[in-house]
């Protein structure tokens, strides 16, 4: 056989032991590739690398496999976020450590002579990585801002309220498809791949790939502002249907083919002498790397799968089960009473149970929800990104701030500022984790890893109670006098619900 095709051998073969051991993880993220429209390019992100490495065989002449076993180290490390991930069901840890298991795997596996000619190669696979979307509530503010102010600076007058906004003859609301984020992704990956091949100073590179990140986002932002004005120009005739998002792909085109177009100006085509000329044939005193050789890093790849299934084999046997949501025991002069309009429910999947019960004492009405969750799995966390007090693309409600809240007893409550077509609303609301009460997810997440770990039930839940009314002023006076009778009951009722059920 000869050294080539061992390469790409191996190559093959640590893709398949990786994937193997990792089949949840890796069946996730092509699901991902598959339906989601804006991680599509996933689909292009392997043949793209293997042709890289193909495209870069003529530098592996003269170069055999030497495994790198020092690689174990990060393998496991990886391997070890990704455990991590999976206890605590984070879609988004399991995918990053599950490509960083894979290109560590690589370099020892091949070792760091044959890995240094294929290291952009490698690396592309990390835009494979479905992430991303944690950007889309600040690029759709930011989109919202300078949509707004351009508007406004054009002479036309504007009224805003969070991610929407009312001119003369329309309304409109910065959602997530005008985020950017799907052109941000694209142009990131496209542009790098671009540098790559175009450029071979270090510089021009990352001049190109800032390029590709600046870009789009600007692009997006005037791409908003001229489908608000041509909307507006033409009394809603055009940019306001299908039209909308084809005048934004074809604006996005444009701006890419120009921005490849004047990069094309400093290209730096390559040398075919140079980049066909081989390096020094090295001796290692035999070229086929033995069985034994990658046995450590083998056992590095699967030493966290292992440790997840010693771990969830014995959850299984005593595994966690939400208690019955108790009803909340309100004082006198509260009472159970019927849902206020407009009625508002926050946004929560995936739980066990959930209740919504609203309570009046003669002047104020305050609602109170719980969701409780038990034996997290994907899809059935209590902390992802579908749920949410308020979803971005929810048309009824609009966030307006959030920010620290009173104290609970057991934690201080987020405190939301929200506005309705006629009413403003009130929230406090937090996740009842072993005995805490908590606002952060990143906390919430690491809380709920370390329960697991250290044999707690997987039991926790999410509490929130608002009010409201014609203004903030009335909404935060309800929940006060509600807090004052019940602050204690509340918290009780929420902590009850999150305590794993009695066998």
């Amino acid at each position: 056989m000869s050294p080539l095709v061992q390469v790409f051998s191996a190559i093959s073969a640590i893709l398949v032991w990786v994937i193997a051991w990792y089949f949840g993880t890796a069946q996730e993220v092509s699901s991902i590739w598959w339906r989601s429209d804006t991680f599509a390019h996933g689909l292009l992100v392997l043949p793209i690398s293997g042709w890289l490495a193909w495209r870069n065989k003529d530098r592996l002449v003269g170069l055999s496999i030497q495994p790198a076993l020092v690689m174990a180290l990060p393998i496991l490390a990886a391997g070890f976020g990704w455990l991590l991930g999976e206890l605590a069901s984070v879609a988004s840890v399991t995918h990053v450590a599950l490509s960083f298991v894979l290109i560590f795997s690589l370099v020892g596996v091949l070792g760091f002579r044959l890995a240094r000619p294929l290291a952009f190669p490698i690396l592309f696979l990390l835009f494979g990585i479905p992430i991303g979307e944690f950007l889309l509530p600040v690029m759709m503010d930011y989109t919202a801002e300078f949509t707004i102010a351009a508007v406004r600076l054009s002479g036309v007058p504007v009224y805003q309220e969070g991610l929407h906004f009312v001119i003369p003859n329309g309304r409109w609301s910065v959602v997530e498809a005008c985020s950017g984020v799907r052109y941000l992704i694209a142009s990131l990956m496209v542009g790098t791949l671009y540098a790559y091949l175009s450029y071979r100073s270090l510089r021009r590179r990352l001049l190109f790939v800032a390029a590709a990140i600046v870009v789009p986002v600007i692009a997006n932002w005037l791409r908003a502002y001229m489908i608000v004005m041509l909307g507006y120009l033409s009394d809603n005739r055009i940019a306001t249907g299908v039209d909308h998002l084809l005048y934004g792909w074809l604006f996005f085109g444009i701006v890419i083919i120009l921005m490849f177009w004047i990069g094309g100006r400093w290209r730096e085509d390559l040398d075919p002498a140079e980049t066909q000329q081989p390096l020094p044939m090295v001796s290692h005193g035999g070229d086929r790397p033995g069985f034994a050789r990658v046995v450590p890093l083998a056992l590095a790849i699967l030493a966290a799968p292992l440790t997840l299934h010693y771990v969830e084999r014995s959850e299984l046997l005593h595994p966690a089960t939400a208690s019955p949501i108790p009803p909340l025991t309100v004082s006198a002069p509260w009472r159970e009473a019927n849902a206020p309009l407009p009625e508002f429910k926050p946004s929560f999947m995936g739980y066990r149970e959930d209740s919504l019960r609203h309570y009046t004492d003669g002047t104020h009405v305050v609602s109170v929800y719980v969701a409780t969750y038990a034996d997290q799995q994907p899809g059935h966390e209590l902390v992802q990104s579908q749920n949410a007090l308020l979803l971005p693309n929810n048309s009824h409600w609009n966030r307006l701030n959030e920010g620290q809240g009173p104290d609970s007893g057991a934690g201080r409550w987020l405190e939301t500022r929200m506005s309705g077509a006629s009413v403003k609303a009130l929230v406090w609301s937090g996740y009842w984790i072993n005995g805490r009460l908590v606002t952060n997810d990143y906390v919430a997440k690491g809380l709920l890893v370390l329960g697991r770990l250290q044999g707690h039930p997987d039991t926790s839940a999410f509490g929130a109670v608002w009010a409201s009314a014609e203004d903030d002023l009335k909404a935060g006076a309800a929940l006060q006098a509600f807090q004052q009778v019940n602050g204690q009951a509340l918290v009780d009722h929420i902590a009850a619900a999150a305590r794993p059920a009695q066998k």
